[in-house]
Order: structure tokens, then sequence, then C-alpha cells
């Protein structure tokens, strides 16, 4: 999977700037020619109600609400809709035609509204449409040309099946959605069943892992289905044809063609569910919470073959108007997750309070869709356009601006010098550095040294970062920090997490030396230090490294073998597999690993930063057998039989497998040793700057 981060599958260059090219947008233009396309009906695929709108925002939806926070990954970012496996989940069923109604528009601004912008965006302006203000849009999302292979959508091998939860019904990471193949839970109920307390422990929990707590749940669930309607004609099974991935060639990527009828329309089969919420199905008001409150629904399987629930008294509630027959009506259905909500007390009172308050409602599915479709995007600098909100939300990690003038080359040298003159080992300047910027996630640009989040809880006390050994390096920087703050009166300033990096920094330059070679790692001030009531404790938890075989770390029990999660933490991070490479063999040869550990140590010096690693890993002289103690291998001198090294799998697999081994034998040869030191210099400072978005 690391390959995708050495390539570009675009064409557009690496020069271009999707930033730029947003920006260079008449961002009302662009709403009006989506507007005009949304109440535009084509006969190719006719809008319901004379209004794409709800599919728009199905589309939109569907789109961000892959994103979960195990991982990060997921999401709009990317517009990876368009690509397989997403293309084709039964969930996105139809919404194929959702995107070629929007081509028109995409066509018209080519390079400068990438897809997965304009898919959101569409979500927005048909709300706006319909009657909804909506929160704000930040636009900026860069285009993948190819699906992203680092995401695990699951065990399963077939779609709509659920084998992913253990014995207590609990989801397995780092999964989000319920089902394969669908975004979030089964609108008919847990594996079928309409079985709506059920439904409320499924929803609870797959929508926590997409960042979201019961309000904003709720808001989400009773605000999108106040539009638009389900499709379920008839039986897929017995009509519908295959997703487009299996589509044959001539129907140009789409998918799901039927055979019912017309095949579109009132004919349309896409969940196999069938009927709308409400009796205003293209206009915001409350007439769905209405609906679920004030009347009883009962279980039924509707013409589609799927479960849904219609209203008891039938005759009391109002009829909402055929999709496609202006004389026609249709009483409104509920699906069980919708019922769900009405079942389950905390969601109960929840969209109680929203019916009796409907600005309070409005407000709350405003902030929660505006969550929903910017969750993956970072930080707020990354936020692009004219309808960015001014409010900061705390789920967008918010840093205070910079109120001081950051230390030039002068004062970072005197530092680095008080920093190695200090009692702490090379070995803690490296991996306090390294456990501060190494939270990055390139899935949803949160974590990274910026902040210095590392002193606050949790990562304070995170296992991997040694809270013992982290907290007498904190105090030596903090005691630097103020010795050196209140020492200047020109407004100089240097911040924690400016500190952090440069004393890794510091350390790296100092062992290269001993090594022969006198290199410069580059440092770029202007850091500053997050604030602790601005920094969700929870919402961190996510960052935890249960594994980071860069340090030679294995928190518990994995179903992934320690490789695997090796390569996965090095995608997180954006690493090519050269760069994973350098950046392991260095660290290893620097002895940062977790509690000091020697596995994987293979120098006799670990102060010296040189490519021993690789040398004694592709030895021939040693032979490696699996040792006594788990996860554990030795490393025997053929010659006298003594155990020269230990190392996990985490080191072995740099020497077993075959791409690995040949980017290790350019390390470990007699010439290899100078371009160690210069590749791993640069990865490390990639590392360090991945998430200092204000220099781009």
């Amino acid at each position: 999977m690391l390959d995708q981060n050495a390539r570009d599958a675009g064409t557009y260059g690496e020069d271009f700037d999707y930033g730029e090219a947003f920006e260079s947008l008449d961002l009302d233009e662009v709403k009006a020619d989506i507007e005009d396309a949304l109440t535009t009906s084509q006969d190719w695929w006719p809008a319901d109600y004379g209004h794409y709108g709800p599919l728009m925002i199905r589309m939109a939806w569907h789109s961000a609400g892959t994103y979960r926070t195990t991982d990060g990954r997921g999401g709009a970012a990317g517009g990876t809709q368009r690509f397989a496996p997403l293309d084709s989940w039964p969930d996105n069923a139809n919404l194929d035609k959702a995107r070629r109604l929007l081509w028109p528009v995409k066509q018209k601004y080519g390079r400068n509204l990438s897809w997965a912008d304009l898919i959101v965006l569409a979500g927005n302006v048909a709300m706006e449409s319909m009657g909804f203000d909506t929160f704000g849009f930040a636009g900026g999302r860069e285009d993948e040309f190819e699906a992203d292979e680092s995401v695990d959508w699951g065990p399963e091998q077939e779609m709509e099946s659920w084998d992913r939860f253990d014995e207590e019904d609990m989801l397995a990471n780092p999964l989000g959605a319920t089902v394969m193949g669908l975004i979030y839970v089964n609108p008919e109920g847990p594996e079928g069943e309409p079985d709506p307390e059920w439904s409320a422990d499924r929803i609870r929990e797959s929508f926590s892992r997409m960042a979201m707590n019961d309000e904003e749940t709720a808001a989400l669930i009773a605000g999108g289905h106040t539009f638009g309607k389900v499709h379920g004609a008839d039986d897929p099974e017995e009509h519908v044809g295959p997703e487009p991935a299996a589509a044959p060639i001539e129907d140009m990527g789409l998918g799901w063609e039927s055979d019912f009828g017309s095949g579109m329309g009132d004919d349309t089969i896409t969940s196999g569910i069938e009927g709308p919420w409400n009796s205003t199905p293209t206009m915001w008001d409350t007439s769905y919470l209405d609906n679920l409150l004030n009347h009883e629904w009962e279980p039924e399987q509707g013409p589609g073959g799927a479960w849904q629930w219609r209203p008891v008294d039938e005759d009391e509630i109002d009829a909402a108007p055929a999709a496609h027959d202006p004389e026609g009506e249709q009483t409104p259905m509920m699906l069980t997750t919708d019922v769900a909500l009405k079942r389950d007390p905390e969601y109960r009172e929840i969209i109680e309070e929203f019916q009796s308050n409907p600005m309070a409602f409005l407000d709350a599915f405003a902030k929660a869709w505006y969550k929903l479709i910017h969750r993956d995007m970072g930080p707020p600098e990354r936020f692009l356009g004219p309808e960015v909100p001014e409010e900061t939300m705390i789920w967008q990690d918010p840093l205070p601006d910079r109120d001081f003038q950051s230390v030039g080359d002068e004062e970072a040298d005197q530092l680095k010098s008080e920093i190695l003159d200090s009692e702490l080992s090379r070995q803690q300047l490296v991996k306090t550095a390294w456990a501060s910027a190494s939270t990055y996630r390139d899935s949803d640009k949160r974590g990274g040294a910026n902040g210095a989040r590392i002193r606050l809880e949790p990562q304070r006390s995170w296992e991997v970062n040694e809270p013992a050994e982290l907290e007498t390096v904190l105090e030596t920087y903090e005691g630097i920090q103020t010795e050196f703050n209140e020492s200047r009166s020109d407004g100089t300033r240097v911040s924690l997490a400016d500190l952090i990096v440069l004393g890794g920094n510091a350390a790296i330059e100092q062992a290269a030396a001993d090594a022969g070679y006198d290199v410069t790692v580059p440092f770029e001030p202007g850091r500053v230090d997050a604030e602790a009531e601005w920094t969700d404790e929870d919402s961190f938890e996510a960052l935890e490294p249960e594994a980071d075989g860069f340090r030679n770390y294995l928190g518990g029990d994995f179903d992934r073998k320690p490789e695997e999660l090796l390569v996965d933490k090095a995608d997180l991070l954006d690493l090519t597999p050269a760069e994973m490479t350098a950046l392991v063999g260095g660290l290893r040869t620097l002895g940062a690993t977790y509690q000091d550990t020697d596995h994987g140590v293979l120098t006799d010096d670990p102060s010296v930063l040189d490519n021993d690693f690789f040398v004694n890993l592709l030895d021939m002289g040693y032979e490696w057998e699996e040792a006594e103690e788990d996860g554990v291998y030795e490393g025997y001198d053929r010659d006298t039989g003594e155990v020269a090294w230990t190392g996990t799998r985490f080191d072995l697999i740099f020497g077993s497998h075959d791409r690995l081994r040949a980017l290790s034998e350019v390390y470990a040869a007699a010439d290899g040793e100078e371009q160690l030191v210069e590749d791993f210099v640069e990865v490390w400072h990639k590392v360090m700057t991945l998430d200092r978005f204000d220099l781009e």
C-alpha cells in the first residue's frame, strides 16, 4: 500500500495546487450551476418530485460517512466514491447517476473544482435549495485517481454480511460500519431483523466510530430523513442487475440496471425499501419528527420485500405526493433505524427536544452535517473559501495563534547546545520527538508535533510513550523553555513543541557527526503549544498507537502480523517503502526503542547514526531462529553458536521480504552508509513537519 504514497496516479502534475485552484473559483457561480443541475430533471434518470436534492444529500453523506475515528481513513477527501469498491457498495446503489448528473458542472470547471469538493458541495446546495441554512462549506479537497488500498473495510467476502462482531456484539477495530457494503447500519435492523432497540445499540456504536455523539447522531438521522424517499418498487434480487464494477462495458461505468417497468422514476429499485418519510420531501421542516413521534408504527415487508414500518393510524397521517405522478399520493413510512430513535430513551429525549424547539434542531443538524462533511480535512487552516465559518470547533483540534517571535538560527543553535548539555540521552531526545510527531495521520490530517499535545492528556499517559521517562524529558524541556523565554526582552520565544523537535534534531546531528557525517537537520520554527481546554481527550484516544514498529512496540494481541501493522502506520505517515526502511534502520541504530529494548538494535554503539542495522541484519554469518519469548527472534553467530542479536518481526521483515530486502541491501552496502544518513535525515524532517500546514 505504500506504493500509493510514492506515486501520483493523476495527470495534473506534482506542482498543481488544489487549494489555489479552488480559491480561483466564483463559488456563487458554481453553486448556481449546481442548483440548476439539481432542478432540471433529465429523462434518462428523472428527479423525484422534480428535484435531485435528496439524491445529492445521500451522495454527499455516503461520501463523507465512510470516515472512522479509529484510523482516520475514509471520508470525502479524494472523491473515492468514484472507485471500487465504494462505487459498487449496495448502500451506494444509483449514486452513480448522481455523479453523472453533476458531470456538466465538473466538466465546466475542470481541475479547479475537484470531485471531492463537488460531491460535498452538491449536498450543501441541495439543502439550501430546499430551504435549509447550512453552517458553512470549506473547499480544497484533492482528488484521488485510484482507490485507497490501505482501508480495511471488513473481513466479509460478500456484500451485506456482518461477520465483524464478537460474542459481546462489539464491532471489530478499525471498522466503523456494521455491515459490509453499508455506510453505517442496516436500515431494516441488525442482521435484517426489525428490532429497534438492537438497532439503537448498533447506531450508537457505528456513529461513535464516525466521531458523532448521541445528539449529533440523532440530528443527522432526523435531518437527513427530512428530505426525499427510499426506493423499493419491487424485489431487487429479481430485477436489478450488477453493480458498476461488474456491469457490462456498454453500460459505461453505470450499474444496477433494472428491468422492473421503466427501471426508473416510480419504478426505481435501490435499497428495496419504499416510500417517503413525510409529506414535504423537498422542504426543510419538522414533519419527519412529527410523524415519528406523533404516530405509532408497526413493521411490515414492503413491495421490495424489505422490512419497513407503516403508521398504525394510516388515515391520520398526512400523505406524501407521489414522486413522479402529480395526481398520486403515498403513505409515509419509517425505517427500523428511525423507530430506534423513538424506542431508545436517550435518543428519544433528544428528538423530543428537537420537535419542541425547531431552531435547536436546525442548529444541531447544521453543525453535525458540517462536522460530517469536514471531519477528515484536519485543522482549520486547511479550510478554504468564502463560506468557512468564523467559529472553530473542538473537533478541529484548534491551536492558538502565535503571538511571539519565533527563534532564528542563532537561538536554535543555542537551544540545541543547552539540550545536548542536559542529562537527557540521545535516545530520550529522539524518542520524545518521534512520539510527538508520529501521532500524525495523513488520513484525516490529525496529530503531529505542532501543539506539543504530548505534554497533555491523554498522550502524556500512553503506554507507548513511557510516561515516567517522558515526565523527566518534559520537565527538562520546560526548564530550558522557561529560562530561555524569561531571558528574552525582544518578544522572541520558543514553544515546547519547537523545543521537542529541536531536541530530536540535535541528537541526530550529533549521532551523525560521531559516524563522520556533518549534517544539519532542517528546522522550521513557528510551532505553538496547544491548550488543554481545546484538546478533546476522548477524541485523541483514537490516535494512541497500539503498535509502533518504528519503536519496536507491540502493545497487545492482533489479528494482523506485526510487519503489517508497521506498514499500516507507515501509510498513515505518508511514507514510501524506501522512507519507511530508512526510518526503521536509523531509529534502530540510534537505539530509539520502546523501554530501550535491545530487540532490533543490531549495533554495538547505539549512539552513532550508521548502517549497522542493515549490515548485521543481512550478514549471512548470523542464523535467525524463533526464541522462547513470544514474538522475539534470536540471531546466532554461525561460528560460535552464541546469540549475537535479538529482533522482532518488525526487524526481520527487512531481510525476509523481497522488496524490503532490496532496499536494505542499498543501505547495507559499503557505499550505502552515507546515503542512509542523508535519507534518514530527509525523512525524519518530513515526519517532523507533516502537520505544518502553515508552511504550505
